[in-house]
């Protein structure tokens, strides 16, 4: 079911990025057209300007002004035209109508019977050179003269500068979320992969784990091995090592479990004092010189997953007792705001380097130190107390203490 809801996800985010990106292409393209119809308005507005200057009319039978190309003008006026007087009205009246691009323009020749007089205008440029263009004639006109603009489209284009880069944008944006997409794709199999061959490893070790203890178990009630101190030692290794690998084994599963589908919580009411006191004493009886202090309201509950919560806390205070050079001492402590509960542990142990913190919940993650070395473990047990705590809605944090070993919060919103 999550892989089918993923891949709607996925499509529809695709789906909603396309078509986004065609929406802004076509909106890219109606503002050029806009813009086009903007520019040849203008331009007929100063072309009549023009036309009204130097024929001294203000009204005409006809537009004077025709559009005979997207880029190309015909001006047809009443008088002989001066090529000087024509470019000074020119300049003029497309400096007031704001048209700021190159153009060329042309006048007819009644004696000569032909255009002459072609120039190219750059607004930007104070000299321009002249040189001669080659314009059609046209049929049935006498007086006029043809200008056409050689940059327009570079010009229309380059006032749309924010409507290409917005485009531009949602291309990349787009090129990103699909790489995004694959790269999940590929993790999300990777991750598949692992979890399997985990299983895998994990329930082909619980039959002959099994199979050993059972053994051992077996041999360690022989009156043989009663009798013989050596060889009870030997057992005893055996099946606490045996019970010791099981726990691993069981973790891993519980982790792949939770990867899979997410553990099943059942929560309860739990008191905090008797609960983690209980914890503490079987603690305590496994390492001897381990002191662990409660500042623990005894009416202070919460709501919780037994099991898993029992796990929690013997992970921090196994952790606390593993890496700790000197004899293990771990206050635990309660406090109380109006936001929720703070349940500390603070222990005397090595500490943790600043920069390795944000890494200690990370899968398979563990501090390189010398005592590390030394202590058994897959980096799994933060990583599996986190994802408890963040089922359950809670917070965890970790901190070093200002002399020596770390804090360890866990916050129970209100």
């Amino acid at each position: 079911m999550k892989i089918k809801r993923l891949n709607i996800i996925i499509t529809l985010g695709l789906l909603a990025i396309v078509g986004i990106l065609i929406a802004q292409l076509l909106w890219t393209k109606q503002a050029y057209n806009i813009e086009n119809q903007k520019f040849n308005q203008k331009v007929n507005i100063a072309l009549m300007e023009v036309v009204e200057k130097l024929s001294g009319e203000a009204t005409f039978t006809e537009n004077p002004v025709q559009n005979i190309a997207n880029d190309y003008y015909l001006v047809n006026v009443n008088n002989e035209i001066h090529p000087t007087v024509l470019e000074y009205y020119l300049k003029t009246e497309f400096n007031r109508v704001q048209i700021n691009t190159n153009y060329v323009y042309a006048l007819y020749n009644c004696r000569s019977d032909r255009m002459i007089y072609g120039k190219y205008v750059s607004p930007n440029q104070k000299n321009p050179k002249n040189k001669e263009i080659k314009f059609p004639k046209h049929k049935n006109l006498v007086y006029y003269f043809s200008i056409s603009f050689p940059d327009k489209t570079s010009y229309l284009i380059s006032s749309l500068r924010f409507w290409y880069l917005l485009t531009f944008a949602l291309i990349i944006i787009l090129a990103v979320y699909v790489y995004s997409i694959y790269t999940i794709i590929q993790q999300k199999k990777f991750s598949e992969l692992q979890r399997d061959f985990i299983n895998n490893m994990t329930h082909e070790f619980k039959t002959p784990l099994s199979s050993i203890l059972l053994a051992s178990e077996a041999l360690n009630k022989q009156e043989s091995v009663k009798e013989n101190p050596k060889l009870q030692t030997y057992t005893s290794i055996i099946i606490n090592q045996s019970f010791k690998l099981n726990d691993h084994i069981e973790k891993i599963l519980n982790i792949a479990k939770n990867d899979a589908s997410g553990l099943s919580l059942k929560p309860q009411k739990i008191v905090l004092f008797p609960f983690i006191q209980n914890i503490a004493e079987n603690i305590q009886q496994k390492n001897e010189k381990t002191k662990i202090i409660l500042e623990i309201p005894e009416n202070i509950s919460i709501q919780a997953d037994e099991f898993h919560f029992n796990n929690i806390i013997c992970n921090i205070l196994e952790n606390s007792i593993k890496y700790c050079e000197t004899s293990p001492e771990i206050i635990i402590s309660l406090l109380k705001d109006s936001k929720g509960l703070y349940l500390k542990f603070k222990d005397n142990g090595m500490g943790i380097p600043a920069k390795n913190i944000p890494y200690i919940f990370d899968k398979f993650y563990r501090v390189k130190t010398a005592k590390s070395d030394e202590v058994n473990g897959f980096g799994l047990g933060l990583f599996y107390v986190k994802k408890i705590v963040q089922q359950h809605q809670w917070k965890i944090s970790v901190e070093n203490n200002s002399d020596q070993g770390i804090n360890t919060t866990l916050f129970f919103p209100s």
